[in-house]
C-alpha cells in the first residue's frame, strides 16, 4: 500500500523534522593517520544515521576519489537506502549526506539529496538543510534563460547558481550564491577535491565542525561528529563559509552582519538531547525550559510525567524547580514505523493509542502534571489525556514548554497552515476544553528565552516567528 492518505506518520500531529546534512573529508595523504583507512561514505553512513530524527523520506551520499564522482539516494530510511554493496562502490576520501523531510518540493526521489550537477568545469554536488524564501524568483530567472529543473526542489537552484559561477572559482561562487539566496540554510557542497560548508546570516539552521584522524567533519548536529567518532571544534558561524581540503580548513564571512535568530524548535524539539547547537547543550537547554515553565505555571500534583521523547527532558527540568515527583509514566512503543497501516482518519488519529501508553501503577489515583514540547492541531494531546485518565488519572494538567504555535514556519520547518494550527484559532481556556484537561498552560515567549539565555549567557537571538508572525525576513507572499 503506498497511497500516503493510508499511512500514519509519527509525527503527524507534530512539527514536522526537517533535513539533516553531512560532510566528510579525509586526507589521502595522511600517513601518520593512526587508525586503519575508512572510507569517507561508509563515515558519512554512520553520520546520517544518527541524524536520521531530522528526515526520514529519503537519504542519499555523495563521493569523490579526487578523480571521480558518484552518488546514491533513494526513498526510506537509512538502512533501507544503503546496503554494504552501495558503500563498498562509494569509494572516495570526501562525501556528503542528506536525510530529508520535505518543506520545499514534493516527496519523489527527484527531490531527494544531495543534488549533483557535471558541469564542464566539474562536478559540483549540494545537500541543503533549510528553505529559500525567494526560491520562486530564482527558478523564473533560470527558466527565462532556458534552464530545465529536474526536480521540484529549492536546493536545486542552489547547484544551479554555484555552477554557474563555477569558472570564478569555487570561493567566489559560493559567496555570490549565497548573496543571492535568500532563507535559511546549512550547506554541505562538494566538488571534486574541496569540502564546503555555509550556513545563513541568520544562523537560523544549525550546522557544526568537527575533527577526525586524518581530516574534517560538517555536521547538522554533533551528535553525528560523535557517531563518526570525531571530536567537535566548534558551529559555524552565521554567515560563515569554510572550505575544506587537502590543505586545511579555510574561513571567511560573506556580506553583511545580520542579526542572529536560530530557530528556538531545534533545542525544543528537534535536536537529539545529546547534541550541543550554538554552545547550548540541548538536554540542558530543556531541563532550563522546564524549570521556567515550573516558575511561570505551578500546580498542586502528585507526579510529573513527560511524553516521550522529547519532552522528557522538560519534565524532569519542572520536575526538580517544583520539587514535585518525577515519574516514567507514560511508554511509548518504539517500533512503529512510518509506514504503520492505519485505514480512516480517525485511525490516524487514535494511533496515539499504540503508540503511547500508561504506567496505571505510576498515575493511578494521581493529580498528574503531563509536559510535552508543543500542541499543534491538538488531536494527540486530547488523546494522551484520555491515556491518562484511562490510567487512573484523578487530574491531567497539561503543561507546554514551548509557547502557542499560531503561525506557520516559512524557514525550514514543515508546519500545518495557519487554520490548522489550534493556537491560531483558540485561546487557552478553548484548547483546554478541546483537549480535556483540568489545566492548561504553556511558556511564555520570553520564558523560553529566558531559559536558554541562562544555559549560555553569550548566545542570544532566537527566530520567533511560529509564535508571533515575526520573521528575520521579509517572506514573499506569506499568506
Amino acid at each position: 500500500m503506498t497511497d500516503d492518505s493510508f499511512l500514519y506518520t509519527e509525527s503527524d500531529d507534530k512539527l514536522h523534522d526537517e533535513c539533516g546534512v553531512v560532510g566528510v573529508f579525509l586526507n589521502p595523504s595522511d600517513e601518520n593517520s593512526k587508525s586503519a583507512p575508512m572510507n569517507a561514505a561508509t563515515m558519512s553512513y554512520y553520520g546520517l544515521y544518527a541524524l536520521q530524527h531530522r528526515g526520514q523520506e529519503s537519504a542519499g551520499i555523495c563521493v569523490s576519489d579526487g578523480e571521480n564522482v558518484k552518488i546514491h539516494k533513494a526513498m526510506g530510511l537509512v538502512s533501507d537506502v544503503f546496503k554494504l554493496e552501495h558503500l563498498q562502490e562509494l569509494c572516495g576520501n570526501l562525501a556528503i549526506g542528506h536525510v530529508r523531510y520535505a518543506t520545499a518540493g514534493s516527496k519523489t526521489v527527484e527531490n531527494a539529496q544531495p543534488m549533483l550537477i557535471q558541469s564542464k568545469l566539474g562536478a559540483v554536488a549540494v545537500a541543503h538543510n533549510g528553505q529559500l524564501v525567494n526560491y520562486v524568483q530564482l527558478r523564473e530567472m533560470f527558466e527565462e534563460t532556458g534552464a530545465t529543473f529536474s526536480s521540484s526542489s529549492d536546493t536545486e537552484v542552489i547547484v544551479k547558481l554555484i555552477a554557474r559561477g563555477y569558472k570564478k572559482g569555487v570561493e567566489r561562487a559560493l559567496t555570490d550564491t549565497i548573496q543571492m539566496i535568500k532563507g535559511s540554510f546549512a550547506l554541505c557542497v562538494m566538488t571534486k577535491d574541496s569540502l564546503i560548508g555555509a550556513r545563513d546570516p541568520n544562523g537560523i539552521r544549525p550546522l557544526c565542525l568537527g575533527q577526525v584522524d586524518g581530516g574534517w567533519i560538517l555536521a547538522s548536529e554533533s551528535c553525528a561528529i560523535d557517531a563518526m567518532n570525531g571530536a567537535f571544534v566548534r558551529d559555524i558561524r552565521p554567515g560563515e563559509i569554510v572550505i575544506i581540503n587537502k590543505d586545511g580548513v579555510l574561513s571567511f564571512d560573506f556580506g553583511e552582519k545580520t542579526a542572529k535568530r536560530t530557530c528556538i524548535f531545534e533545542y525544543v524539539y528537534f535536536a537529539r538531547p545529546d547534541s550541543i547547537i550554538d554552545e547550548i547543550s540541548v538536554q540542558e537547554a530543556r531541563y532550563k525550559l522546564g524549570a521556567q515553565l515550573a516558575k511561570e505555571s505551578p500546580v498542586e500534583a502528585d507526579v510529573v510525567v513527560g511524553v516521550p521523547d522529547s519532552g522528557l527532558g522538560a519534565a524532569i527540568g519542572y520536575s526538580r524547580e517544583s520539587g514535585i515527583p518525577y515519574s516514567m509514566g507514560v511508554v511509548k512503543n518504539k517500533y512503529i514505523g512510518r509506514t504503520f497501516i492505519a485505514p480512516t482518519q480517525k485511525d490516524r488519529e487514535n494511533m496515539v493509542f499504540v503508540k503511547l501508553n500508561a504506567l496505571k501503577s505510576d498515575l493511578n489515583g494521581k493529580r498528574v502534571i503531563v509536559i510535552d514540547d508543543s500542541i499543534v492541531r491538538g488531536t494527540t494531546s486530547r488523546r494522551l489525556v484520555q491515556i491518562l485518565r484511562r490510567a487512573g488519572a484523578k487530574e491531567v494538567h497539561f503543561r507546554v514548554s514551548s509557547a502557542p504555535v499560531k503561525f506557520p514556519c516559512h524557514l525550514g520547518i514543515d508546519t500545518p497552515t495557519k487554520a490548522e494550527l489550534i493556537s491560531s484559532n483558540h485561546d487557552v481556556e478553548q484548547i483546554r476544553e478541546e483537549i480535556g484537561a483540568d489545566s492548561l498552560a504553556f511558556i511564555s515567549v520570553e520564558g523560553m528565552f529566558e531559559a536558554l539565555r541562562s544555559c549560555n549567557p553569550e548566545q542570544y537571538g532566537f527566530c520567533k516567528g511560529c509564535f508571533t508572525g515575526e520573521y528575520p525576513m521579509s517572506i514573499p507572499n506569506m499568506e
